[in-house]
């Protein structure tokens, strides 16, 4: 299993979702995109502080080479989200990838075209195990 070291917060959750949609950016960005996501208003400080603690956490890189830093994150979405999910199937489902997939099958936010894109990546996977 794969364990992540600095497991992202769910306030980091949503600075490296920006920086995954939009690529390298600067944390007044960045802000101005939580904001409009939110719908609340967020203190440019608070992201400020938050991304540099990414930073120290190695979360997020910082080009500094500009007046305006960039930052961008670390990992790959993929492979963050892989941390995220060996993590949240070994701390909620003890580790049994069925229960996991059940529980997210029988989520009501699941839309049709979601369970069919599941049934196909099912099939798929069959053809593809040994």
């Amino acid at each position: 299993m794969r364990r992540a070291l600095n497991r992202p917060t769910d306030v980091e959750l949503s600075i490296l979702r920006v920086l995954w949609e939009v690529g390298p950016a600067t944390v007044r960005e960045v802000h101005a995109r939580l904001v409009e996501e939110r719908g609340e208003d967020l203190a440019y400080t608070a992201v400020l502080k938050m991304m540099q603690t990414m930073v120290e956490k190695g979360l997020l890189r910082r080009d500094a080479s500009d007046r305006a830093h960039r930052y961008e994150p670390a990992q790959a979405r993929e492979r963050t989200l892989a941390h995220l999910v060996d993590d949240l199937l070994e701390r909620a489902f003890g580790g049994r990838t069925l229960d996991l997939f059940a529980t997210a099958l029988a989520s009501d936010r699941l839309s049709e075209t979601e369970r069919g894109e599941v049934a196909r990546l099912l099939a798929r996977a069959r053809k593809e195990a040994p």
